[in-house]
């Protein structure tokens, strides 16, 4: 018989306009009794919940992660409940038969006996910047799409602006496409006022550049497609200061976790946004990588591993460490860094060496908020000199020597 851990607990299935809660009470002789109540989703009927699970004296409850619908319910009651929210794999009822009434007595028939696994959710404070910085990410993502659809109307109009800079929206190439929309019709004769220092192109290459075709429509699009950039650039400085505004009380943390290298400030705090600053949910660090998605998946049988892709969890956080490692490797003020990216590159490749650098940067980021010090490279550099002491065999001189990227060949007689 399976060990009762919450005497008192309750599950609720919830959905968009109503919720529906069950109390699973469990006496001294391992028998349950159950109470179910539906409330809707109005913010005053679900303080009414609250009361109710108060007067039960029900203090642990566990619940669906139902797109957005379970937030404003668990706004309310993680002041007065230990809330369990699930992964909806882990509370799928038996197939055949499922009601709104048997989801949640399944849901608390499973979570007395603590079967079910819960996610990680960051105190209020910390979900509210989460949710700003991933709107700037969200606004980054439209100013990218509009400068493809802006290079698309350059491209149907034959304005190869893109073969002649780096940088099709920098500021040479911005002062020409205001010209040509100013006079779609006009050609562009002289370009010599639109050079600016460093530029490699020749005015005959300018000129080539801008031989093109600009229908009306085309024009007022690409306008368009302008206008709505520079709106899209205001909301992102509106929605930085605000982040800013709001990170200000986690100063410190910012401020250590921008010692590792490859991670600046908005890294910093989107990083901190997504895991916290009270890393005691997490026992090691491996458990933290783990829930990022940076380690490979446990899939395995009959003793054969079917895979070693990593996990597909950390949306967000994942691939902004690998941007940071990206950068870190790149910077020679980093060996440690770099030569453990190199080393790893040469056994397996360039994407499960950056990997395998983002988790590295993870794991620094764990202990240095665990402890409270900043980054310290010196630390990767003495676990890579072996003590001058020690005795090895030649089978372990040949493992060290290939950790560190050596090729070891037998020697010719």
């Amino acid at each position: 018989m399976l060990k009762i851990v919450y005497r008192v607990c309750c599950g609720m299935d919830i959905h968009k306009s109503f919720v529906v809660a069950c109390i699973a009470s469990t006496n001294e002789y391992g028998v349950t009794t159950y109470k179910r109540k539906r409330f809707s989703t109005f913010t005053g009927d679900l303080r009414r919940c609250a009361v109710w699970l108060a007067e039960n004296n029900c203090k642990d409850v566990c619940m669906e992660s139902t797109g957005k619908y379970w937030i404003p319910i668990y706004n309310i009651l993680e002041r007065t409940c230990n809330i369990v929210l699930a992964h909806p794999k882990y509370v799928k009822a038996i197939r055949g038969k499922k009601t709104d009434k048997r989801d949640a007595k399944w849901i608390a028939d499973i979570f007395k006996h603590d079967l079910v696994a819960g996610s990680f959710i960051p105190p209020a404070d910390i979900r509210q910047l989460r949710d700003l910085v991933r709107y700037r990410l969200k606004l980054t993502n439209f100013v990218v799409g509009e400068k493809n659809r802006a290079q698309n109307c350059l491209t149907v109009s034959n304005i190869k602006l893109d073969d002649v800079f780096s940088d099709v929206f920098g500021k040479a190439s911005s002062n020409i496409i205001s010209q040509l929309l100013e006079n779609p019709s006009d050609k562009i004769t002289d370009v010599a006022e639109f050079r600016t220092k460093g530029m490699k192109a020749t005015n005959e290459e300018l000129l080539a550049a801008v031989d093109g075709e600009f229908c009306p429509e085309q024009a007022e699009k690409l306008r368009i497609i302008r206008s709505h950039m520079d709106s899209l650039e205001l909301c992102k400085l509106n929605v930085e200061s605000l982040i800013l505004t709001v990170a200000e009380k986690y100063l410190p943390q910012f401020d250590l976790v921008s010692t590792v290298p490859g991670i600046q400030t908005f890294a910093a705090i989107g990083i901190i946004s997504e895991i916290g600053v009270d890393l005691s949910v997490f026992p090691t660090s491996k458990h933290l990588c783990s829930w990022a998605g940076l380690t490979p998946q446990n899939n395995e049988s009959a003793g054969k591993k079917k895979t070693t892709r990593i996990g597909r969890a950390g949306d967000y956080i994942k691939p902004l460490l690998v941007q940071c490692a990206l950068c870190a490797i790149r910077k020679k003020s980093n060996p440690e860094i770099r030569n453990r990216y190199l080393s790893i590159k040469k056994r397996r490749g360039h994407k499960k060496a950056i990997i395998a650098i983002a988790r590295m940067l993870l794991t620094a980021i764990y202990n240095i908020l665990k402890k409270n010090e900043p980054y310290n490279p010196d630390l990767y550099t003495r676990s890579n000199n072996p003590p001058t002491h020690r005795t090895v065999s030649v089978d372990e001189a040949i493992f060290i020597l290939q950790r560190q990227g050596y090729l070891v060949t037998p020697a010719t007689s």
